[in-house]
């Protein structure tokens, strides 16, 4: 069985006070509507010896209008950044944030992605840590040598808008949109160029993976869950989407945890879709 993607506030306060092995704290709290809150935060305070990681900054590429709001970065790009954390081939690499862990969920898709398997999310974020009793720090963390990682193999596959397109009303893909159910439907649409969805996709909002402490529900429910919403469709089959690809990858998280292999990210998602207007989009 895999191991959890999940580590507890009790795990990690154990981890740290019998350290073994090289473990690096990752601070990715963000704010959609106010960019700099997550940097402004993180100076407030934040668990100590944690390091800051921006959304927009650091784990994105060059926008150019039609490739979504959070484009991938480049592969290298992001492993320099990495490297100057000192994160090596062999670093255990914790990341939270203080939203539904919605933003260090993306992280943990996004070092999947570089071929890292060493990564765990704060189950419940610094809000668990805090109602824990864990100490806050405001305090820069001294610097670590840089690192010796390199990008490895994905561990997750990516689909394409392409790749959707030609499939569209085909059993091939089954789609999963992690957005709001409102948006989904089409009622509103806050952030993007159209409202509605990618025809034939499903809605399973990313935030029905909580309790209503934030942690994650127990693995035996959400694999109940995602049973029933994966229908007997083929995992190869299936690829989590959102509004910009972050979100999604709580879904994604949601099913490794219930003990499910990974599954595929589109991660251009809704705005990279939607900045087309000879994409079809569909309401309900």
């Amino acid at each position: 069985m895999q191991p959890s993607p999940l580590i507890s506030v009790a795990e990690l306060q154990q981890a740290q006070q019998t350290p073994a092995g090289d473990i690096l704290l990752i601070d990715c709290r963000f704010d959609l509507s106010n960019p700099q809150a997550g940097q402004q935060q993180y100076a407030q305070n934040h668990l100590p010896g944690a390091v800051f990681l921006n959304l927009d900054k650091d784990l994105c590429g060059i926008k150019t209008g039609t490739n979504g709001r959070h484009p991938l970065p480049e592969r290298e790009t992001l492993a320099q950044k990495l490297r100057t954390l000192g994160v090596n081939q062999n670093t255990s690499i914790i990341v939270y944030d203080q939203q539904d862990s919605m933003f260090a969920a993306h992280l943990w898709w996004l070092l999947q992605w570089l071929g890292h398997a060493h990564v765990r999310v704060l189950d419940g974020g610094l809000v668990a840590w805090e109602n824990k009793g864990g100490p806050l720090s405001t305090e820069l963390p001294p610097a670590r040598p840089e690192g010796n990682f390199q990008a490895q193999q994905p561990l997750t596959p990516t689909v394409n808008a392409d790749q959707i397109l030609r499939n569209l009303g085909s059993s091939q893909l089954y789609i999963i949109d992690a957005r709001a159910p409102e948006r989904f439907r089409g009622e509103v649409e806050p952030l993007d160029p159209a409202a509605g969805h990618i025809p034939g996709a499903i809605n399973r909002f990313f935030k029905q993976n909580l309790q209503a402490d934030g942690t994650f529900k127990a693995p035996e429910q959400l694999h109940q869950e995602w049973v029933q919403i994966l229908n007997n469709h083929p995992l190869d089959t299936v690829v989590h989407q959102c509004g910009s690809g972050v979100s999604a990858c709580h879904n994604l998280l949601s099913m490794v945890h219930a003990g499910f292999n990974m599954a595929a990210l589109y991660p251009g998602s809704w705005s990279e879709w939607s900045a087309s207007p000879e994409r079809p989009v569909a309401q309900e």
